[in-house]
């Protein structure tokens, strides 16, 4: 998930004079393995790592697939779905949103209508009562905020509606009473990802910054267990601190000021690729180059990757398949066959080398010319 919009804020002026006096130390000593020792090919996990929110076992989106004849069910139904977003502010929101509605109608599903929280616990709990009030077979949706949206999100169930959850699921919602199923990425498998392309830019003994999403939520929390888990158990030499933040659009300045306080620091994960843009604004601000990886791709992200700047990595998400496998999820669930209350989409490893590739991947079309520039201006390391 990518909770929050981008809201970048000014450095300031202290933060500015700080950075011309460490500016000259700021720079690490990146080893020669950096990215290039890690075989690429075997980058990444090969199945789902990570455990659902309540210790499930993943389940494959190959299981929701549907007979000839369940197809021609849903077909002759006629069912409606509404979908709930945080945002539809953000790529990975729209492809999710592309997903579910291109699969949806290829088997005569009507969507609706998508209604965007922009963040807000009050504006979702009103777009998931009004789209109660529409009376359709199904809703999918992404919590806001998984406590105080529970009561509103248990209305649907006695509503006899079914739910689909993306990423979250809200506090004390019962499988498969209250909701059919929870798809999201791997994000322990992401996080992994992105420990073990920073931990090659890391030399022994080194230490990293943690740049971590200060609210208890699912998603943002595997990321970071896998990162830890990860370099404990393959570099323990490796020393790891922490800074965390509630709210995205400081995190310029959260992650100034850490960097500011740990001039040790020789490499960062943050959360995801906003933060990390963010973080480094605040390093360029400061004159500080140190390896940086993350979780997610969006287009700026895959053209700092592109360029063989400080992002050297990212653990992608695929939201768009993700959408496909929600929307598979609701159909089996329409009618009335189990289905698991997790599954698990796999993680996607981008380095600059197939950053392009990946981009087409993830967002199933060319990249854009901005994003092929960018790796032109970087061949023969960027392809």
């Amino acid at each position: 998930m990518k909770p929050i919009l981008r809201q970048t804020l000014p450095l300031t002026a202290l933060i500015a004079a700080a950075a011309v006096s460490i500016a000259a130390s700021a720079h690490a000593e990146v080893p020669a393995t950096c990215v290039k020792g890690v075989d690429l090919a075997s980058l990444g996990p090969k199945s789902i790592v990570g455990q659902g929110p309540h210790g499930e076992k993943a389940a494959s989106p190959e299981v929701l697939a549907l007979s000839e004849a369940d197809a021609a069910k849903i077909r002759g139904r006629h069912f409606k779905v509404g979908i709930s977003m945080q945002t539809v502010n953000l790529d990975w929101s729209q492809l999710q949103i592309q997903g579910i509605t291109d699969t949806l109608k290829k088997y005569g599903v009507t969507v609706t209508g998508v209604a965007s929280a922009e963040y807000q616990v009050d504006k979702q709990i009103a777009d998931i009562e009004n789209t109660i009030q529409q009376h359709p077979d199904g809703i999918i949706s992404i919590p806001v905020d998984f406590t105080a949206t529970a009561p509103t999100y248990k209305k649907i169930a006695k509503a006899g509606i079914k739910l689909v959850l993306m990423d979250s699921i809200p506090t004390g919602l019962k499988h498969p009473e209250e909701y059919a199923a929870m798809v999201s990425a791997d994000s322990q498998g992401n996080g992994q990802i992105a420990a073990q392309i920073l931990a090659s830019c890391v030399a022994q003994g080194g230490t990293i910054g943690l740049v971590n999403f200060g609210v208890d939520y699912f998603s943002t929390n595997e990321r970071t267990k896998g990162v830890r888990e990860w370099m404990a158990k393959n570099r323990p030499d490796i020393k790891m601190k922490q800074v965390d933040f509630t709210d995205p659009p400081k995190v310029s300045q959260i992650a100034g000021d850490f960097l500011t306080g740990n001039p040790d620091i020789k490499g960062l994960f943050a959360v995801w690729d906003q933060p990390a843009l963010d973080t480094l604004s605040s390093m360029r601000a400061q004159g500080i180059d140190i390896p940086v990886t993350t979780v997610d791709l969006g287009l700026q992200s895959a053209i700092e990757v592109a360029k063989g700047g400080p992002l050297k990595a990212t653990g992608s998400q695929r939201p768009y398949d993700q959408g496909v496998a929600e929307a598979m999820a609701m159909m089996n669930a329409l009618l009335g066959k189990e289905t698991p209350g997790w599954i698990g989409v796999q993680s996607l490893p981008v380095t600059q080398s197939n950053v392009l590739e990946s981009y087409k991947t993830v967002f199933k079309k060319e990249p854009p010319p901005e994003l092929v520039n960018a790796c032109t201006k970087a061949k023969p390391a960027c392809n």
